[in-house]
């Protein structure tokens, strides 16, 4: 787990940033503006959720981006024969190359980020041949874009997919022996092994749900446009950068999904109030600016961590 002290401290810049919006934009705390930014970030907090594992694992998963690109190809392309078999098809897409890449790093014993890299050019390559190198329209003769573009009692449905992952993912990290495991192994693997912990069968589940997380958010985005092969390009930073501003120490053994999600909201709002600022029309902030701010959190929180655990002798 986190400290409280570090979960405070996102938490504030989240309620900072909020009382910005809500004092210099007129409609920022809208209806319509609130369920947009919940419905447009969920694809992220599921491949954010995902990496939290991977992180608290002592890995890293570069390919969630392409991964989540590939199953939306895959549900667009299966989405006018069945709703629920193109959900399913993009999920279980994401699943297999998820568990590809566990077997990758737990049995053959390749890097993680040697092997993730290998998984997103495959992906990527992948996408691109199924989709003939273009957007694929998905069907709207089924009911496949209600999963992405619908509402149920006010809200969309893709808050509600996230809130019961959340919950899952919650009850796994802190009440399972699946949770409990992943942060042994994130400490020590050598430690894992000597305590008889099936260190292979835990970093095979950890990056299959990585993978698995990454196609349900690619079947969002096939469903909240289209399935778009050279889409994902960048995710992989957004969902690192979340799980490391929401504290969870990059060199494994540690986190929270709570805080996972507070580091989500941080980099969504961040990116809500360029909108924002670009409709006021005094200055004009292009999309790449959402790359640079990234990379500025990650790389401020990455020293920010570097130096407390220097402080702690680890």
């Amino acid at each position: 787990m986190i400290k409280n002290k570090e979960l405070l401290g996102v938490s504030t810049a989240v309620i900072l940033l909020m009382l910005l919006g809500a004092l210099r934009y007129e409609n920022f705390f809208s209806a319509y503006n609130l369920l947009e930014f919940g419905r447009y970030n969920t694809m992220f907090a599921l491949i954010s959720i995902g990496m939290a594992f991977v992180i608290m694992a002592g890995g890293i998963d570069l390919s969630v981006g392409t991964v989540a690109a590939l199953a939306s190809v895959v549900s667009a392309l299966v989405s006018p024969y069945n709703a629920l078999g193109a959900v399913l098809a993009g999920t279980l897409a994401g699943t297999l190359c998820g568990c590809i890449n566990g077997l990758m790093v737990s049995r053959l014993r390749i890097q993680p980020f040697i092997a993730t890299l290998a998984m997103t050019l495959a992906a990527h390559g992948l996408a691109l041949l199924l989709a003939d190198n273009q957007a694929v329209s998905p069907s709207y003769d089924t009911s496949f874009t209600e999963v992405g573009q619908g509402d149920r009692l006010g809200v969309p449905v893709p808050m509600w997919i996230l809130l019961v992952m959340l919950a899952l993912a919650g009850v796994a990290h802190v009440y399972t022996a699946f949770g409990r495991h992943t942060l042994a192994i994130g400490g020590s693997e050598e430690a894992a092994k000597l305590m008889g912990l099936n260190v292979h069968k835990n970093l095979l589940l950890v990056y299959a749900l990585s993978g698995t997380l990454a196609g349900l958010a690619g079947v969002l985005l096939a469903d909240q446009g289209s399935g778009q092969p050279n889409e994902g390009m960048g995710w992989d930073l957004f969902a690192i950068s979340a799980v490391v501003v929401g504290g969870t120490l990059l060199s494994g053994g540690a986190g929270s999904i709570a805080a996972t999600m507070v580091g989500v909201v941080l980099l969504g709002l961040v990116f809500n109030l360029l909108n924002f600022e670009n409709g006021l029309g005094q200055f004009t902030l292009s999309s790449y600016w959402q790359s640079v701010v990234r990379g500025v959190f990650l790389l401020v929180v990455v020293l920010i961590q570097a130096h407390v655990l220097k402080k702690r002798g680890r």
